[in-house]
């Protein structure tokens, strides 16, 4: 069976675990490690490796699709605010900045 061998920081970054859990994890024999050049390397299947990776592209590409959708929906918002501020100003009789147009009215 085919792997690779990472190191406890990119262990601790693959799994999302703390680098003390990963010491445990090694002193316990709960995962399957080797002492190279005096660093500790974690073994990792290929297929375990390949899906894990893919997991987490496939969240960071929705993570990034909300962010734009989250982009968009707070620009619309602040063009709703800006409308708003000038109906305010408008009802209030503050002066407005005759360059900009006036939105239409609500109808009730």
């Amino acid at each position: 069976m085919e792997g690779k061998w990472l190191s406890i920081a990119e262990y601790s970054q693959y799994r999302n675990i703390s680098v003390s859990t990963i010491r445990r994890y090694i002193k316990a024999d709960r995962v399957k490690y080797k002492l190279e050049g005096g660093k500790y390397l974690i073994y990792v299947s290929d297929e375990n490796y390949t899906i894990r990776v893919n997991q987490k592209e496939r969240e960071e590409l929705s993570l990034k699709m909300t962010i734009v959708e989250l982009k968009d929906r707070i620009k619309v918002l602040e063009e709703e605010n800006n409308d708003l501020k000038m109906l305010v100003d408008l009802y209030e009789g503050n002066k407005i900045d005759q360059s900009q147009s006036l939105p239409d009215l609500p109808r009730r």
